[in-house]
């Protein structure tokens, strides 16, 4: 995780809400994706402002047009962009997953694996993953806490970053982006993977089903009581 000064009483108070939000939604929660760090990259990338029903459904059907990530970065873009068309600008996105694709098949001199991020510190890999065209902090973790690598990285999503504001656990300035940054600094160094996967599910959940972008249901919150946006409504 980053190394950053601590609010300790922050933490205390990031640590009550995601042992709350755990006891509402059930940790430890099951992983999602069995993918291979390769393929979670693509499928993030994919589902860049899409609906997840969509991107999946993207992601499936490049997979079964190209069997090789070879061939999908050979291919005219026309045929990639047609088998992406189910999320959203499949226009820029084949032409952006064509580029990343041939980054990788040079770094990794066509092996078409990323398992060597395992090896690297978070940081390190993250870094290494952000210098890809297209690539910020949420794909990174993405691609590390998602995939097979089970890494310690937590993905910040529009449902986490709302919900962690109105809590005030972040400032309501900060952008989606920096907020990984501050949102990981406040998680425990000695949680695992499980954990940060957890809290990052946990806080997504929560903005999905109880704190709505309009209307949240503050009279059934588990958290109400340490949520300084629902006591002032």
């Amino acid at each position: 995780m980053v190394s950053q000064p601590i609010n300790a009483d922050l933490q205390h108070k990031a640590i009550a809400i995601h042992d709350r939000l755990c006891v509402e939604y059930g940790c430890p929660i099951p992983y999602f994706h069995t993918l291979d760090p390769l393929s979670e990259l693509i499928s993030s990338l994919l589902s860049h402002r899409t609906k997840n029903r969509d991107s999946g459904r993207a992601f499936k059907q490049l997979v079964a047009q190209f069997p090789t990530w070879a061939e999908v970065r050979d291919a005219p873009t026309e045929d990639v962009e047609a088998a992406i068309a189910p999320c959203t600008w499949p226009e820029q996105k084949a032409p952006r997953i064509q580029q990343v694709l041939r980054l990788v098949g040079e770094a990794t001199s066509g092996e078409w694996s990323l398992d060597f991020l395992k090896d690297m510190p978070t940081r390190q890999a993250r870094d290494w993953l952000e210098a890809l065209p297209g690539v910020g902090p949420k794909t990174s973790a993405a691609v590390l806490c998602f995939s097979q690598l089970r890494g310690r990285a937590l993905p910040v999503d529009s449902h986490h970053h709302r919900v962690a504001q109105r809590l005030g656990l972040i400032s309501k300035t900060l952008a989606v982006g920096p907020s990984h940054r501050v949102l990981e600094a406040l998680l425990p160094e000695e949680w695992n993977a499980q954990q940060i996967y957890d809290n990052h599910e946990v806080m997504m959940l929560h903005g999905q089903r109880c704190c709505f972008y309009k209307n949240p249901a503050c009279d059934r919150c588990p958290v109400l009581d340490l949520c300084p946006y629902g006591q002032a409504r």
